[in-house]
């Protein structure tokens, strides 16, 4: 007969209670499922109750400091879960919640998993009637003829600075600016083919701008072609041999294309801000950003005169950005925003003071600062 090594024992024994430890280890993961599920339709069903009692029905549609608040909670909760994964749960129920009480309509500049997109999500959730539009310009116009509740637009690029597009909108129609996404912007290069074989590479113009230098010494070979979206030029590198793209990584999930090289971005802090335009006007958090709208004489020290109002009432700018004026007219207006709310003290002396010197002057908005988001 032959004799069991005492390693056979040993081996058998380790295996017997590993088969043990996973079988405790599913039964309890069974439970917990049951308890969560219970615990997120309780949470839900309070949180549709609370949004029901709002004597605001715009506040339930829309409501960024309670949002923050909960976010600033949830983050000092650490654990397995990281708060990025945890922070997309607790939106999605409050998405879901607030689909609940009323549909609210997103504008944003499209298409799917362009990087407006995903700060759409960011702001709305999915639950959110997510509406893509092919211009900066569609956006407010979709928004401006109550087609949308609120739009999405990028306004601000670490790298690339102003978008010309933005700017020139917030002349033209009387919308505001009541929130603001800042994003990371990590751009990928994805294909189906191997770095090597890669001789075209598509993208949108500011995207391959915020990678020049690391294309022009990794991708020589490869020519770049502007196209709308970071989106489109996905579906060009799925469907075209050859072709690549520039791309985020949800495209190349929702796309199936593998990533050939990741964070090709020449700026590790390669951030795009995005303005959530709408109606919507927002009490004062202490925490918070106002944008103004400004067009002072066209004649020297003129501009100057106007930025001293700010550090005589102690206002940080912390944005500036100039826009010429169309011909028949000379000058600039300035797009300007400083840390504070308009309905601050020093803030409504600083306008006052403002006032009597511009010869346009418009308030955008106030709102809640945020952080940049990976």
């Amino acid at each position: 007969m032959a004799r069991k090594s005492a390693g056979g024992k040993s081996r058998a024994s380790g295996s017997s209670k590993s088969a043990k430890r996973a079988s405790l280890i599913a039964t309890r993961l069974k439970k917990l499922d049951l308890e969560l599920v219970k615990r997120l339709h309780e949470r839900t069903r309070l949180t549709i109750e609370s949004l029901s009692l709002s004597s605001d029905p715009k506040r339930v549609l829309y409501d960024p400091e309670s949002d923050d608040a909960l976010w600033s909670r949830l983050e000092k909760e650490s654990g397995a879960l990281p708060f990025a994964a945890l922070r997309g749960i607790y939106r999605e129920l409050l998405s879901a919640s607030r689909r609940s009480i009323q549909s609210t309509r997103v504008a944003y500049l499209g298409p799917q998993f362009s990087y407006t997109h995903l700060a759409s999500i960011e702001r709305f959730g999915k639950w959110a009637d997510l509406i893509p539009v092919t211009t900066i310009a569609a956006v407010f116009e979709e928004v401006d003829r109550g087609h949308a509740a609120f739009g999405v637009v990028p306004i601000e690029n670490s790298t690339d600075g102003r978008i010309i597009d933005t700017l020139d909108m917030f002349t033209r129609m009387p919308l505001r600016i009541c929130g603001e996404v800042q994003i990371a912007i990590n751009h990928n290069l994805l294909s189906r083919c191997s770095r090597g074989e890669i001789i075209e590479i598509y993208s949108k113009p500011q995207a391959l701008s915020q990678c020049r230098d690391w294309l022009s010494r990794n991708m020589p070979q490869a020519r770049l072609i502007e196209v709308a979206s970071t989106s489109t030029a996905a579906s060009l590198a799925r469907d075209k041999p050859g072709a690549a793209a520039v791309a985020s990584l949800q495209a190349g999930t929702e796309y199936d294309i593998p990533v050939v090289e990741s964070s090709i971005q020449d700026n590790d802090e390669n951030i795009t801000r995005f303005a959530v335009i709408g109606d919507a006007e927002l009490s004062r958090t202490g925490h918070d950003r106002t944008v103004i709208l400004l067009q002072v004489p066209h004649r020297p020290g003129s501009l100057a005169d106007a930025l001293g109002v700010f550090k005589k009432n102690k206002l940080n700018l912390t944005w500036i950005e100039s826009f010429p004026l169309q011909a028949p007219e000379s000058g600039y207006l300035f797009f300007l925003d400083f840390e504070g709310h308009a309905s601050e003290a020093r803030a409504k002396r600083a306008l006052e003071a403002l006032g009597k010197q511009a010869i346009r002057l418009e308030v955008l908005g106030s709102y809640p600062r945020s952080e940049p988001l990976d």
